[in-house]
């Protein structure tokens, strides 16, 4: 396969684990089932009890947890972390699978906890809330009696664990091992190149107009050929989804979702709306670049064609040195921690067979530091990739000192230190650039960029609520979301943009419908939330700097809306979201002059 600057760029996992048959992994399993057996002796009797339990006895129980599933989240980390750096590899596949079944043998030890939590009348619990020796503990009791009305009976849900390594969870393995084996074969400069769906992916953004096509059709034609599998995963998956919605009684398929994004629909259908009534910006783009082209109309493979001049190849070591000098410039403290990522190798960023595409930061628990997948193949828009992924690490490394329970924040919140980032090291590249063509080059990436996240992540949200309307009526089949994707994607490209035919197998690949439904929102969430806090930092200078420390340090120790309520963030006025779209048509403007 290819090789390209990244090549050795691989991380190290031996923080965690020495190696996949490190008789410490089992050591570590056996420890956390002895203690979570020995925690239901303990515990069970005194919470089944809420007449007699205390703060002091319900802080005991939570530090107890927290141990417990500190060590769990380090097994299930390096399981989950070898797989996907090779999801071919049998080892890794057979780890993978023993621990995430050892895992949730011990979770439902530890079930009754949560379960016996929920079933606490609302005056009992409310009290030992507010004890002052659970402040650390709130946020995590509260928001958790948010699923009261939809857990089950403990024997169910023991029932649903156990099967869904079975069921969902095993289709999502399948899911990733076909797409993760993809080869295909592409002629490129007179020869036939071997790539894997990262790099024909990336072939996308090569100035070779036939070169993309030939992209394009090679991928669609490739995933065509294992589409009936796909789309039968995809279907199952669905199904499950709805089922588990029934027996919950979820009255909407994203209701779920919300609930963990600690967000209200309303908020997140006022969001979505205003994305969609600036698809006109998209299309002003659009028809910009056709002229840049010097096309009557982009066709899709034109999308992400180049314009302006490229700076590539760009090296690895380069582009660690850009984000670094872009971080140093925003706080020292942001070069601080990124540098870390880079001396310590906990960044996994070559291109080889079997290894997971896309890319992602992996946070296991404040006890331990983050780790980051990408497949870096030379090109500006990986550095964008590397530093978005070293955004999320800032924010698992500054939260750390948050206790387990408040560590993670919801998807809403998760991409504010991912996307800031990005534009802090856009800003520092178009600065250094004296070109007007290579600035012409950075903005049209970074519309491109915005677009990927604000409004093709909109469209696949509307995508999933089309699927899961369908499969109510009757069984999903290729041919109905090839329809409903081509749909979704047509009220978006407009008449600006043609899409082929081959276009209806766009949904097959993506990840998230599989291993995170209804997930895509959030994209558009922290697109918008970024884009108005990079301009309260241009606004406010150096003085912005402390707030936003103090936001991305607070971890998920608070609801969204609350963490925001300090910086002026209100999420149920569409005004706030269109000033995520004033900033877009600022970049447009840019690139208009520049023109």
């Amino acid at each position: 396969m290819a090789t390209n600057s990244a090549e050795g760029i691989s991380w190290d996992l031996t923080d965690l684990f020495s190696s996949y048959d490190d008789p410490r992994i089992e050591a570590t399993l056996n420890e956390c089932r002895a203690r979570a057996e020995a925690f239901a002796g303990q515990f069970r009797s005194r919470i089944e009890q809420p007449e007699n339990l205390t703060a002091k006895i319900l802080f005991q129980a939570l530090q107890e947890l927290e141990i417990i599933h500190e060590s769990l989240n380090r097994a299930g980390s390096y399981s989950g972390l070898l797989y996907a750096a090779d999801t071919s590899r049998p080892d890794y596949q057979d780890l993978e699978q023993k621990v995430e079944q050892r895992m949730t043998e011990i979770r439902n030890l530890l079930l009754f906890f949560e379960l016996e939590w929920l079933k606490i009348d609302d005056k009992t619990a409310e009290r030992l809330i507010e004890e002052p020796a659970l402040a650390n503990y709130r946020h995590y009791l509260k928001s958790l009696r948010r699923f009261r009305p939809h857990t089950l009976s403990e024997p169910e849900e023991k029932i649903i664990n156990e099967k869904d390594n079975s069921g969902r969870n095993a289709f999502g393995r399948l899911f990733s091992e076909i797409t993760s084996s993809l080869t295909f074969f592409v002629e490129r400069e007179g020869k036939t190149e071997e790539l894997n769906l990262s790099q024909i992916l990336s072939l996308l953004h090569e100035p070779d107009s036939a070169l993309r096509q030939r992209a394009l059709e090679t991928l669609y034609q490739g995933l065509s050929q294992h589409g009936q599998t796909l789309t039968f995963i995809y279907d199952a998956l669905i199904q499950d989804h709805l089922t588990m919605d029934r027996l919950r009684h979820y009255p909407h398929p994203m209701v779920q979702r919300h609930l963990s994004n600690e967000i209200d629909s309303e908020a997140v259908n006022k969001m979505m709306a205003v994305t969609e009534t600036n698809y006109g910006l998209a299309h002003e783009y659009f028809n910009l670049k056709a002229k840049l082209l010097e096309l009557p109309r982009l066709a899709l493979h034109d999308q992400y064609a180049p314009v302006g001049k490229e700076a590539r190849p760009f090296p690895f070591d380069q582009a660690q040195q850009v984000i670094l000098d872009a971080f140093e410039a925003f706080t020292p403290a942001f070069r601080r921690i990124a540098a870390e990522f880079f001396a310590n190798k906990w960044i996994d960023a070559e291109i080889r067979k079997g290894k997971r595409g896309g890319a992602f930061c992996a946070s296991p628990s404040p006890e331990l530091h983050p780790y980051i997948l990408c497949n870096y193949n030379d090109h500006l828009r990986d550095v964008m990739t590397v530093a978005h992924e070293l955004g999320h690490g800032l924010h698992g490394c500054l939260s750390r000192k948050q206790n387990l329970f408040n560590y993670d924040t919801p998807l809403t919140t998760a991409e504010t230190a991912s996307v800031f980032g990005e534009m802090l090291v856009f800003d520092h590249l178009l600065a250094q650039q004296t070109d007007p063509q290579v600035q012409i080059a950075l903005l049209a990436g970074k519309l491109e960029d915005i677009f990927a996240t604000v409004f093709r992540q909109n469209v696949l949200t509307r995508f999933e609520e089309l699927a899961f309307s369908a499969r109510k009526e009757k069984r999903l089949t290729p041919e109905t979301l090839g329809n409903l994707w081509l749909d979704a994607n047509g009220k978006y490209y407009g008449d600006t943009v043609d899409m082929p035919d081959g276009y209806r197998w766009g949904w097959s690949y993506i990840p998230h419908f599989i291993h995170s439904r209804f997930y895509c929102y959030s994209y558009v969430f922290g697109q918008l939330l970024v884009l108005a806090l990079y301009r309260m930092y241009k606004d406010e200078g150096k003085s912005f700097v402390p707030k936003y420390l103090t936001l991305l340090e607070a971890g998920g120790s608070d609801s969204p809306e609350a963490l925001l309520k300090p910086l002026g963030v209100n999420i149920h006025e569409a005004a706030f979201w269109q000033k995520g779209f004033e900033e877009i048509r600022g970049l447009i403007a840019r690139l208009q002059k520049l023109l």
